[in-house]
């Protein structure tokens, strides 16, 4: 087995923070809303662009929409969503708090705060952020996931593990789960594991095709770098196989020390509307 040096526990947390940055989609809400999303993490060496993020002009406009209305929850929603996509954190979580704020029972402000202050790295805040986001009487699978990814990056693993499982009792085998569950396992290396849960979100048929790239990860740490190749290069066009095979060598290199990109993965995207 590879040994796991110094240099790739530092660059596996910041793969899982990436992960974890945008596990909740600013529009996640309660479970009377469809078209919520859970994020997963992968070793994409390109970010694709969301039909979400929108452009420049569209970011403006949700920006003069909120500034005319500062408790318009929908108007902070999209506007936070957008800052997000242009990588202003700190201000998506100004602008959900101060809606959350004008509107203090609304779920989904909530929600959203929770995965602008996970995106932010403050992830005790957006634990309990996210506890307020939905009730034990009507759970959210999505939610809980993004809970336990936040007890991941706290190091609190086993904690992380039961929201996982209390995920999972609601939406059995859910792959977007399952890959976060895989994650953490990851993160507290047990390879093994990590590798039998990822392959288990595999397995499904509506399993985003990136989440192979998460078990690509926890393959390769195992020593298994040609298996681990051939996995994140299935199915995917020559040029994105190719960056992902690149990806993976430098996180399992040796002489992995520094990175032109600060060690952020690009993220793939699970749609749910159940």
């Amino acid at each position: 087995m590879r040994r796991w040096l110094p240099e790739q526990d530092r660059f596996v947390k910041r793969f899982a923070f990436t992960a974890l940055s945008t596990m909740l989609v600013v529009g996640l809400c309660s479970c009377q809303t469809t078209g919520m999303s859970d994020i997963t993490g992968s070793l994409g060496a390109k970010t694709e662009a969301s039909p979400a993020a929108g452009s420049g002009r569209d970011v403006d406009a949700d920006g003069e929409r909120f500034r005319a209305n500062h408790k318009d929850a929908d108007a902070a929603l999209a506007y936070g969503k957008a800052l997000r996509a242009q990588g202003k954190r700190a201000q998506a979580v100004a602008v959900l708090q101060e809606a959350a704020i004008a509107n203090p029972g609304n779920r989904a402000l909530l929600a959203g705060l929770g995965r602008a202050l996970a995106d932010n790295g403050d992830f005790q805040e957006a634990f309990d952020v996210l506890s307020r986001a939905h009730s034990p009487d009507n759970p959210d699978w999505r939610i809980l996931s993004a809970q336990g990814a936040t007890l991941d990056q706290l190091g609190r693993y086993d904690e992380a593990r039961q929201y996982y499982t209390s995920a999972l009792k609601i939406a059995p085998d859910e792959p977007s789960v399952l890959s976060n569950l895989g994650l953490s396992y990851v993160l507290s290396k047990d390879l093994p594991k990590a590798e039998e849960t990822l392959r288990r979100a595999n397995s499904h048929a509506d399993a985003d095709p990136r989440m192979r790239l998460n078990l690509a990860l926890a393959v390769g740490l195992q020593g298994r770098l040609a298996e681990a190749e051939t996995i994140v290069k299935a199915g995917r066009p020559p040029e994105e196989a190719a960056a992902n095979v690149t990806y993976l060598k430098r996180l399992l290199s040796k002489n992995d020390n520094a990175h032109p990109d600060g060690g952020k993965i690009p993220i793939a995207a699970a749609e749910r509307t159940k």
